[in-house]
């Protein structure tokens, strides 16, 4: 199952719905274009909605921390919601829940961005 993502948007967050397998190819390829193409439209709140997500491999998580990079260094915040299974697993073996915010109700996440804002 190839992956498949689409984009809806509350207030100023940008969430990207995810679905199949994140891995090495044509699927980490599409997520890496969808960062930047919201990032050259000025969306700087991004929050990636893991889901639907039934497989990260070592390039799909290469890929996840490229987009948190490429977010931050362009002044955006890049958060996780849904982590579980698998992909939550791959998180903590490699200590990167410590980098990545991660949320499970979509509403907190999107809430997440007002509070740092308002306390800024």
């Amino acid at each position: 199952m190839s992956l498949k993502l689409s984009i809806r948007t509350v207030g100023d967050v940008a969430i990207v719905d995810l679905s199949g397998r994140i891995t090495l190819g044509e699927a980490s390829g599409e997520l890496r274009e969808s960062l930047k193409d919201l990032l050259s439209k000025g969306t700087s709140n991004i929050v990636l909605n893991l889901a639907g997500v039934s497989y990260i491999d070592s390039s799909g998580l290469g890929e996840l921390v490229g987009g948190f990079a490429s977010v931050s260094s362009r002044g955006g915040r890049l958060k996780l919601l849904h982590l579980s299974g698998r992909a939550l697993e791959l998180m903590h073996i490699t200590k990167l829940y410590s980098v990545f915010e991660t949320f499970s109700d979509e509403a907190e996440a999107v809430r997440s961005f007002q509070t740092r804002a308002t306390s800024a």
